[in-house]
């Protein structure tokens, strides 16, 4: 027997169609029924990759007790966050004002009129961790909703004026001595020892380490540059790097970045691969290089579908157990690699008892010279070795089960990923880089895009659905000009622009900023507007940083003057709280850096036009958006325009605000323009 769920798009949703709970998605035919039927709403939140997720359905949604309870007394509702980031947020923030504290999966109960009134995340099957059972739960809410109603409707009420209250106008002056507080909140909670920011869990944080190579371009800081670069590098050698496959798991649950979250999801390597590129073109440390061009290329090999999309996340779990696939015994690692496993075994911390549940999470916590010295080798043949034994490994590998993907494509970790192949390609000239990015633009804008140029949320299997979100369109508009900038091929600059206009159209709050939904989106308690970043940027924070570029290629005050909007209203805060609103950061960065726009008039596949292009390029410069292509009156892109080539020769144009310098053909003289 199965329940609705059988025939939704999302893989989470899917695995709960056999439950003996009676599950309804999100929608009217759920609502309706619980209005009819006066009947609470259970609505629990989760997502694929999510291990308490999988053990709060084996332990009760599995239980044909726990259904009938649930069947009985609600109207049960399951949502996958990463379809519904609205729902998720709206509910997210009302179990957090009841508990204090919020994590998935939520679980959270609704009057028929869609308002919280209690709620929570995990909940045991038997009262234990100082919890009650799920069980208890259902009754006690029940009970509750039946005996005493003017109880639930007064704490509901309370609850959605909460939701409701506009608590975002964090406004402030936007100025230098604001980027140099956030530098200093970062300073002050860094892990001087082991890197990154505050102790176990341990999250990466991409966006403030690109805030912090921001600064250290901008001011040659040192310390800015040691906190970023060291952070990458630890976080490299750690267990939270795949040393086999590529790729980065979700955290590390210790403050030392050795034991992960084992999941993989698409928006963490997309972010991690575009700040290890960033770090590689201001350092030019090979670590970080190798790390960039492994977690794409694990990408293409395994999170991309065969039309270009990009799958969503790797489940942490495998054969019921977390980290399973991904950890070793000595005597396994023997057995692969015979003579030469004791160099790997010393290389990467393959213990006798093992550093995870007797077994072992491979790590580099040694340099590789400190490594050659004990084996008595050079540090050359140490890596060629470790190289031809790592590849073993992931032979054998190959062979265990694999853990579940969500193979779902959602369009906004699309467009992060998007700008990161695109970002790599032009850095570090991989066509292979260049092909995975045209192919996921033309796919997304094919398939998740309607004739009227809306965008759709999320595609599985050949459906499209469910209306895009404000991150839908800031985050593949982000893409899109990075791809654009790669390329300099029109057609993305096109779709670009008319991505933003949309965007500004449906989603732009009249007092500043942007909605979450667009204005036309289904009617929910309250529209949200989430300005703070979490392990994603804020779709906020994401329009700023891209709007910002789109105003320096076409010249519109319109565009700039959007991103602004939400800027001013967060910039009260985002220097005291700087992990919250990295991505915020980046884009006070951007505006406050006096931005040049580089218009390059030539064939961008001559030579010529190269030379100077590789000038505009070379190293980090967050303050450059460049645009090039033939002279004409009226090109595509407006910062093209009017634009003659001197001499008959590729010609650049460095300007600010569309006041220009005056034009250079050589390398050298645009280089001291720049």
């Amino acid at each position: 027997m199965t329940n609705r769920l059988e025939s939704e798009t999302s893989p989470y949703l899917i695995q709960h169609a056999e439950n003996p709970v009676d599950w309804f998605p999100w929608g009217d035919e759920a609502l309706e029924r619980a209005e009819a039927e006066d009947k609470p709403i259970f609505l629990s939140i989760g997502y694929s990759a999510c291990h308490w997720c999988h053990v709060m359905e084996r332990e009760s949604f599995e239980d044909p007790k726990t259904a009938e309870l649930m069947n009985r007394d609600f109207i049960n509702i399951k949502v996958d966050r990463e379809e519904r980031p609205d729902l998720d947020s709206i509910y997210m923030e009302s179990v957090m004002t009841m508990t204090g504290h919020g994590g998935w999966p939520m679980s959270v109960f609704l009057t028929p009129k869609r308002v919280p009134f209690f709620g929570g995340t995990y909940f045991p099957p038997e009262p234990r961790y100082r919890m009650p059972s799920f069980r208890e739960v259902l009754t006690m809410v029940a009970d509750a909703f039946r005996d005493r109603r003017g109880h639930i409707e007064r704490t509901s009420e309370r609850l959605l004026a909460a939701l409701q209250s506009d608590d975002t106008q964090r406004a402030g002056d936007i100025s230098p001595a604001l980027l140099a507080s956030a530098q200093a909140s970062l300073a002050s909670g860094y892990d001087d020892l082991n890197g990154g920011w505050g102790g176990a869990p341990k999250f990466p944080q991409p966006m403030a380490i690109e805030f912090l190579l921001r600064r250290y371009v901008r001011t040659g800081d040192n310390s800015a540059l040691s906190m970023a670069t060291s952070t990458l590098e630890k976080m490299a050698r750690g267990g939270i790097y795949d040393h086999l496959g590529g790729g980065f798991h979700r955290y590390a649950v210790d403050a030392i970045w050795l034991v992960p979250h084992f999941e993989k999801m698409l928006y963490d390597n997309s972010q991690l691969a575009r700040a290890y590129l960033k770090a590689w073109q201001v350092t030019g440390e090979p670590l970080f290089r190798q790390v960039v061009e492994e977690t794409l290329d694990y990408v293409i090999d395994e999170m991309t579908n065969p039309d270009g999309g990009f799958y969503s996340t790797l489940d942490a779990d495998s054969e019921g157990e977390e980290g399973k696939y991904y950890v070793w015994d000595r005597s396994e690692v023997r057995e692969v690699l015979g003579a030469d496993a004791e160099t790997l075994i010393v290389a990467y911390d393959v213990s006798e008892n093992g550093n995870f549940e007797g077994r072992s999470i491979l790590n580099r916590p040694l340099d590789t010279d400190v490594v050659a010295h004990l084996l008595d080798m050079e540090a050359s043949e140490l890596e060629e070795r470790l190289a031809a034994s790592k590849k073993a490994l992931l032979e054998r590998r190959a062979q265990r089960i694999r853990p579940g993907l969500d193979d779902k494509v959602l369009t906004s970790w699309n467009g992060l990923m998007l700008a990161a192949f695109a970002d790599a390609a032009r850095a570090l000239d991989n066509p292979a880089y260049l092909t995975a990015a045209r192919e996921n633009a033309r796919f997304i804008l094919s398939e998740l895009r309607t004739p009227e140029g809306r965008l759709l949320r999320t595609w599985k299997d050949g459906r499209a659905s469910l209306n895009g979100y404000l991150e839908d369109y800031s985050y593949l508009l982000e893409g899109l000009l990075a791809l654009y900038q790669a390329t300099f091929e029109p057609e993305w600059f096109a779709a670009a622009r008319e991505i933003a206009d949309v965007m500004i159209e449906r989603f732009a709050d009249p007092q500043g900023g942007f909605f979450d939904t667009s204005d036309d989106h289904e009617r929910l308690i309250t529209r949200p507007k989430n300005v703070q970043d979490n392990a994603t940027p804020s779709g906020g924070a994401m329009a700023a940083t891209a709007l910002f570029r789109l105003t320096g290629l076409t010249g519109e005050g319109r565009y700039a003057e959007a991103a602004a909007g939400g800027m001013k209203q967060v910039s009260g805060i985002a220097g005291k709280h700087p992990t919250a609103f990295g991505q915020w950061l980046n884009a006070m960065d951007y505006y406050l850096g006096d931005p040049l726009e580089v218009a390059v008039i030539g064939d961008p596949k001559s030579g010529d036009t190269r030379e100077l292009l590789d000038v505009v390029f070379e190293g980090f410069r967050p303050g450059v958006v460049a645009a090039a292509g033939e002279e004409s009156d009226i090109s595509p892109v407006p910062l093209l325009s009017r634009r003659p080539r001197i001499d008959g020769k590729a010609t650049a144009y460095v300007c600010r605000n569309f006041v220009c310098n005056l034009p250079v053909t050589s390398a050298d003289d645009l280089r001291s323009q720049l």
